[in-house]
């Protein structure tokens, strides 16, 4: 008994200390890669939008610098917009576009990463 109670207390100290990232999470570190929960790894940002899409029926805008017309857009459409070569991915909620992560919170460096700064401007 007293065996397994010391193997049972080395085995927890492991998982305690170690973290468990949450979906949408940036890795700390310079690269730019999210946790996914769909694929239980590490994705690039662009990757982890298009799954989160996908699960919700695909990007209904598709991908344009060019806004959709607002008469036909819906509650959580979703678009792509391009801005040079950098993208970010935005939902319509409450009747106005928002960056995907304004509405998800996933982790706030989202909303520094790629087109997402400046889709405002």
């Amino acid at each position: 008994m007293k065996q397994f109670l010391v193997l049972f207390l080395f085995l927890t100290s492991f998982s305690i200390g170690a973290q468990q990232a949450s979906d949408g999470q940036f890795k700390s570190g310079n690269e730019s890669l999210v946790w996914s929960e769909a694929k239980s790894g590490w994705v690039s940002p662009e990757q982890f939008w298009s799954d989160y899409a996908q699960q919700r029926g695909g990007i209904t805008w598709g991908t344009s610098d060019t806004y959709p017309p607002y008469e036909q857009v819906k509650e959580y459409d979703t678009f792509m917009v391009q801005l040079g070569s950098k993208v970010c991915l935005m939902e319509f909620f409450h009747s106005r576009w928002r960056r995907a992560n304004d509405v998800r919170r996933w982790d706030d460096k989202f909303n520094e990463y790629g087109a997402c700064p400046n889709v405002f401007d």
